[in-house]
């Protein structure tokens, strides 16, 4: 990375001879980039994290991944029991 500038979190990265820069750990967990220039010049790099194609299912359904994302928040808040992994019903 070329020089951190005096805002935090902002810095300053020169090109190199062919226009390339490079993010060092500012891309770190990031695969790849979608990158647009802006009408008054700048440049927006968006972050992309790639998942396994077997593993896209759960992105699409939203119900699933929403009992994901509930069981997630009570892991986290300790709220599991050995009830908790039990199926409904039984």
């Amino acid at each position: 990375m070329s020089e951190a500038s005096s805002a935090k979190g902002s810095y300053r990265l020169r090109p190199d001879a062919k226009g390339r820069i490079t993010l060092g750990k500012l891309a770190e967990g990031v695969s790849s980039y979608r990158a647009r220039r802006q009408t008054d010049g700048k440049i927006v790099l968006e972050p992309f994290v790639e998942i396994p194609a077997d593993e896209r299912w759960l992105y699409e359904n939203e119900k699933a991944l929403e009992s994901v994302r509930r069981g997630l928040a009570d892991a986290k808040a300790g709220r599991l029991t050995r009830k908790s992994f039990r199926k409904r019903g039984k």
